[in-house]
């Protein structure tokens, strides 16, 4: 049996950014994957495949790339890479706190 674990999440990834992904952007997948990677590195950098992310969402591969690609242009995600090979690793970035704080 799976030890279960707590997530901490920020209440506008459920109050505003499921409504503006979901809803606005029409890309429910996006608001999956970036849920996804939070979830694996707590909201920190985490590497992973796009086979991964496609594993813990249910979605396709290729779906999971659209959605990498939409989040990272709304900056939501930060993406790095050693080589064009390697496994990307991801860290879900918070614009909503600067918003909040400034």
């Amino acid at each position: 049996m799976a030890m279960m674990t707590t997530v901490n999440l920020d209440r506008y990834v459920l109050d505003s950014l499921m409504a503006d992904l979901a809803g606005h952007d029409r890309t429910p997948a996006a608001y999956l994957v970036f849920l996804a990677i939070w979830s694996a590195g707590d909201g920190e950098r985490v590497a992973l495949s796009y086979v991964d992310l496609a594993v813990r969402t249910g979605l396709s591969r290729r779906t999971v790339q659209i959605a990498v690609a939409h989040l990272h242009r709304r900056e939501l995600l930060q993406i790095e890479r050693d080589g064009p090979t390697e496994t990307p690793r991801y860290r879900p970035l918070t614009p909503w706190r600067r918003w909040r704080t400034g």
